[in-house]
């Protein structure tokens, strides 16, 4: 299967002006260079489902803006479809979707609906092909009442469901996805992660998803790049990943019970208060499921909590099997 997107060596650096003194920083300004994204590579075949994760700053934002055209590599190649992002930006727009979790392409004032009509002649769209495919994505993303009110008046996560459906319109044979679960809660992130995975396997679409959140990879993609500080960690499947590096749960309780004993293999208490209790857990010994069900025969729950360690976390115990590995 031929590649989708190929990027080599790719570097872009931004200079930044030092802080110094209210004279020296208007006379004699000092400048320092950093390196956002730092001799990057990595191929994606047609219909893979890629995430680029790593902490913020590691240069995954840069790197989008960077394939889809947007900035300029300092050096390096990148092509996607055949196509240059910066030279052919034009070409590429008709083959590419783009979801950025912090800027719209949604008109604020107008229904989405009126924004669909207005890309799909952007995008040169028949009009009874239009209607058909603006038809199906509704239907899909159940948004039948979601698309006819006022973009202002949408939840975050409505709002998300929206700038999916327009990034899809022209069936892009790739989506770059840019946090698009951002600032959403859980129900709302998980039927965006559902949403996404599906559209790409009926489609066949390609789809390159920066996050800083582990659910995201897990939901929605089969491979994995990690980077940070614009350097590639590693590159593997998701299910390497998830059996090496986040198998962990962190699980807060809050409880009725003052405290209880929830002594299990594989559980460690991260934090606790009275009637509540922060765990982490070992998900190779120990199953989420198990846990809440040993701690709901010891008390009533109030409120149940299930998150991924942080990102920052998984890149130190990559770093740190890396380093077994070297010794």
């Amino acid at each position: 299967m031929k590649s989708s997107i190929l990027v080599e060596n790719l570097v872009k650096t931004f200079k930044i002006r030092r802080k110094a003194g209210l004279l020296k920083s208007l006379f004699a300004p000092e400048y320092e260079t950093l390196r956002a994204v730092d001799g990057i590579s990595f191929a994606l075949k047609e219909g893979e489902r890629v995430a680029f994760v790593g902490p913020n700053g590691a240069g995954k934002s840069t790197t989008i803006k960077i394939l889809s055209g947007i900035l300029y590599p300092d050096s390096g190649s990148v092509e996607i479809g055949g196509l240059v992002p910066w030279k052919d930006r034009q070409k590429l727009a008709y083959k590419i979707g783009t979801v950025f979790g912090q800027r719209s392409q949604l008109w604020y004032h107008l229904p989405a609906r009126d924004t669909f009509e207005l890309l799909s002649y952007a995008y040169e769209m028949d009009r009874d092909d239009f209607k058909k495919r603006s038809d199906e994505l509704i239907d899909a993303f159940s948004a039948g009442a979601i698309v006819e009110k006022p973009v202002r008046q949408l939840s975050l996560g409505e709002r998300m469901r929206c700038e999916i459906i327009a990034s899809l319109l022209h069936r892009p044979k790739i989506l770059f996805l840019d946090e698009p679960t951002v600032g959403l809660d859980v129900v709302s992130k998980g039927i965006i992660r559902d949403l996404v995975k599906r559209a790409s396997e009926e489609d066949g679409t390609t789809v390159l998803l920066t996050s800083h959140d582990t659910g995201d990879m897990e939901r929605v993609c089969d491979r994995v790049i990690v980077i940070d500080y614009g350097h590639m960690v590693t590159d593997k499947p998701v299910r390497d990943l998830r059996s090496g590096f986040i198998r962990d749960k962190i699980v807060t309780l809050a409880m009725k019970e003052e405290s209880i004993d929830l002594s299990l293999m594989g559980v460690k208490i991260v934090e606790h208060q009275p009637h509540q209790v922060k765990l982490s857990i070992d998900t190779a010994h120990t199953s989420v499921e198990f846990l809440l069900q040993h701690a709901m025969q010891k008390s009533a729950m109030i409120d149940i909590t299930v998150e991924d360690p942080p990102m920052e976390e998984i890149i130190k115990a990559i770093y740190a099997n890396g380093a077994k590995a070297a010794c």
